[in-house]
């Protein structure tokens, strides 16, 4: 079993440089511990998901005319996540209004060819499957 992702989680990105936490509205009414318990559907730039600082995917057209202007050398630029789909899987038994509970197994995908995944859940005590 993994561990219910909260408000306050670390999450890293395979193609950015810095880890970004995960913020949750308290829609859900649901806490575990003192934040709110995240849903699969938490899963929207700049408002769930934070810029993991500066993006190395050549997929991201911002790295891809930065790099084409230093004449090939990578030139990273900073993140904006684009996470057109929800966090996947999530859990299959327990849901937080209609939706599946996100738990600490569950990876995002971004449109710029990064993976998203949980490092530290927000909280320690509340697990699900």
């Amino acid at each position: 079993m993994g561990f219910l992702v909260t408000g306050g989680a670390m999450m890293t990105c395979t193609m950015g440089a810095a880890p970004a936490s995960m913020s949750v509205l308290p829609v859900g009414m649901v806490n575990a511990g003192p934040q709110p318990a995240a849903t699969i559907m938490d899963n929207a730039p700049m408002l769930n998901i934070a810029p993991f600082g500066m993006c190395m995917s050549m997929a991201n057209p911002q790295v891809a005319s930065a790099t084409a202007a230093a004449l090939g050398v990578l030139t990273p630029m900073p993140c904006i996540p684009n996470v057109p789909g929800p966090w996947a899987p999530g859990s299959p038994t327990v849901q937080i209004g209609g939706k599946p509970a996100l738990n600490d197994a569950s990876m995002a995908t971004c449109a710029f060819g990064g993976s998203i995944s949980i490092t530290v859940p927000g909280q320690f005590t509340v697990q699900v499957p």
